[in-house]
């Protein structure tokens, strides 16, 4: 009995492992990536929208990783002479760790693109991004960035391959390409 229940447990393990390979096997189709990363700028977009969000939210750290390659690279300024630099999973604990620092999660957050300036050359882009981040009800005025973005198309989308982030002085102002005059209420 304990030999019968042992190799019906290892044939379906192995119908299991063959369906699994067959779903992955070449030629299959996969799934279509989501609208949003189908092109470089959509991609980034997508970022900044899913870790702007409302109070009591939170981001969907799970898309997030998703919008980047397993070994990616984040690096971000994290004092006035000092960046750091980070995996994925390192940037998505930062943040986590400044959402509960700040208090963030009662009041949510925002991070809006405010100008990009992209080139796009086949399989790869550079995107350059001048952000502002806001705590709603915070007495503190919203911060500016400039985030530069490496992307890579393979797979039928877009992946993030890494950003590195600097945050505008009165000695380093914001790059003249992201300078571009903006309508009244933008």
């Amino acid at each position: 009995m304990l030999t019968r229940r042992i190799h019906a447990a290892a044939t379906l393990t192995l119908a299991a492992t063959l369906g699994l390979v067959a779903a992955a096997a070449p030629g299959a189709e996969p799934d279509p990536p989501p609208e949003a990363f189908v092109t470089a700028e959509g991609l980034v977009a997508a970022l900044y929208e899913e870790v702007t969000f409302p109070a009591g939210g939170a981001p969907d750290w799970d898309r997030v990783r998703s919008m980047f390659l397993d070994r990616a690279t984040v690096v971000l300024r994290t004092g006035r002479e000092e960046t750091t630099v980070f995996t994925v999973g390192g940037f998505v604990q930062d943040f986590v760790d400044f959402i509960e620092r700040a208090n963030v999660r009662e009041t949510g957050f925002r991070e809006t693109i405010l100008e990009t300036e992209p080139l796009i050359f086949g399989d790869i882009a550079h995107l350059l991004v001048l952000y502002e981040a806001h705590i709603p009800g915070s007495d503190r005025p919203p911060l500016q960035g400039v985030d530069s973005f490496q992307l890579i198309r393979k797979e039928g989308r877009w992946w993030i391959v890494s950003v590195i982030n600097e945050l505008p002085t009165a000695e380093r102002p914001v790059p003249r390409v992201l300078q571009r005059p903006r309508p009244a209420g933008r």
